[in-house]
């Protein structure tokens, strides 16, 4: 019925995330707010282990992507769940530390790292940093030396496919601000200066083609480009990389009529490319990495709305006005996200009003979802937004010095905090 598994219709007619009726999680806990089910954060990062265990047989490790959603309590749930951790500031590695996460299983990306963040990373002893450039490893290579320590590290390389998304996610292409060039030679230039500085070890290379992808053939692609650039790098330098991070960009289903991969039919081919394809360049089999992020939180998570003013323009459109907008999910006003909306309190109704569904920012272009279908409303409606697990907290901000809203866990049909809602005390606290 709904493009999430963990949303249900209740008795009382109302919407239900993880037994939980969302508008009673709306009067308990305030509106604008999102809610997770924890559960269904859990089952995926299982679902996404146990597929790595069977095509790999153990050899090769789920990082979540933090990006997506990070807080404390994610990084709690994935270290008891077995999962690495991408993280891609110095804020992100801060958040994953106070939560008690193993430092050894955290990647550190990013395409410029500040002094302050390799710092960071080299006290804390993160497990692999991701170096995006020449720069970056010369500088990493003296840092290294003056903590006395040496960084493993991967090179993040642009495998120069087009993934067939938005524009502005596109990330494996060669006119990309991330990674090292293969048609250049930039990319075999990286590893033979790795292998030739004190205190880098090289152990592997990172690509990643873009985010919410719904094909396989970009992924079975960007493997066999990448055991490629392993096996010449072997050829040139006589140095075998033994781990290949192949990102993440899993697509999810936001709306009903989007159709995205199951995950467990990429691992299964993709596997299948990478034994196979490896024995026949004569390269060992790497220890292969993934990093979804969207794909454990995105249908997760939801955000509730409180409706105010219904504004009819004849002939034109019906704006329904809520309590949040483009400072809680800057998505729409971005990449033009489509997401399916419904009134939480009215969902057992036809959707078969169509409206525009405007945020209370001063601004024209604030706006959620644009002729989208949703049952009739009237102002103090409880509206609901699907598949907001993903990149919506992560890309708050206080535009128009609104306060950031709360995240609610649910697991079990019990609710709880695990991010507070902001207050105005909060938002002036650093002022002077």
């Amino acid at each position: 019925m709904y493009v999430s598994d963990c949303l249900t219709l209740n008795e009382k007619g109302h919407l239900a995330i993880g037994g939980c009726d969302t508008v009673d999680i709306a009067s308990a806990f305030g509106t604008p707010a999102y809610v997770y089910d924890e559960n269904e954060i859990i089952a995926n990062c299982r679902a996404f282990s146990k597929s790595v265990e069977r095509c790999y047989g153990g050899n090769g490790m789920v990082l979540y992507a933090s990006k997506a959603f990070c807080c404390k309590e994610i990084c709690r749930i994935c270290g008891r769940e077995g999962l690495g951790l991408d993280v891609v500031s110095g804020g992100e590695l801060f958040t994953a530390l106070s939560a008690g996460f193993d430092p050894r299983r955290i990647y550190f990306h990013g395409n410029n790292k500040t002094h302050a963040e390799l710092c960071q990373a080299l006290e804390n002893g993160v497990g692999r940093i991701v170096v995006d450039n020449i720069f970056e490893l010369r500088h990493l290579s003296e840092l290294a030396a003056r903590y006395v320590k040496t960084a493993e590290i991967l090179l993040r390389i642009k495998p120069g496919i087009d993934a067939h998304t938005h524009d502005f996610i596109k990330t494996g292409q060669i006119d990309s601000k991330f990674g090292f060039a293969l048609e250049t030679g930039e990319a075999m230039q990286a590893v033979k200066t790795a292998l030739q500085l004190e205190n880098i070890s090289l152990a592997g290379v990172h690509c990643h083609i873009g985010s919410q992808i719904f094909d396989i053939d970009p992924f079975e692609l960007a493997a066999r480009v990448m055991l490629d650039f392993i096996a010449a790098a072997k050829a040139e330098t006589g140095f075998e990389i033994r781990e290949l991070n192949l990102g993440g960009g899993f697509g999810i289903q936001y709306l009903k009529s989007d159709r995205p991969t199951p995950f467990e039919d990429y691992m299964e081919k993709v596997s299948e490319v990478i034994k196979s394809y490896s024995g026949q360049l004569g390269v060992k089999t790497p220890f292969v990495l993934i990093e979804p992020g969207r794909a454990i939180v995105g249908a997760a998570g939801i955000t509730l709305y409180t409706v105010g003013a219904v504004k009819e323009i004849p002939d034109v459109r019906t704006y329904v006005s809520v309590d949040g907008g483009m400072g809680d999910n800057p998505r729409y006003v971005l990449y033009q996200s489509r997401y399916e909306v419904v009134c939480a309190n009215k969902a057992a109704e036809k959707r078969d009003f169509t409206a525009t569904v405007a945020g209370k920012c001063c601004e024209s272009g604030d706006l959620i979802q644009e002729w989208t279908h949703i049952q009739p409303v009237e102002p103090g409606d409880i509206l609901a937004v699907l598949s907001t697990g993903a990149y919506n907290y992560s890309m708050a901000s206080n535009y128009n010095r609104i306060c950031r809203p709360p995240v609610i866990m649910v697991k079990d049909g019990q609710p709880r905090v695990v991010v507070k809602r902001e207050t105005f005390e909060q938002l002036t606290q650093n002022d002077i």
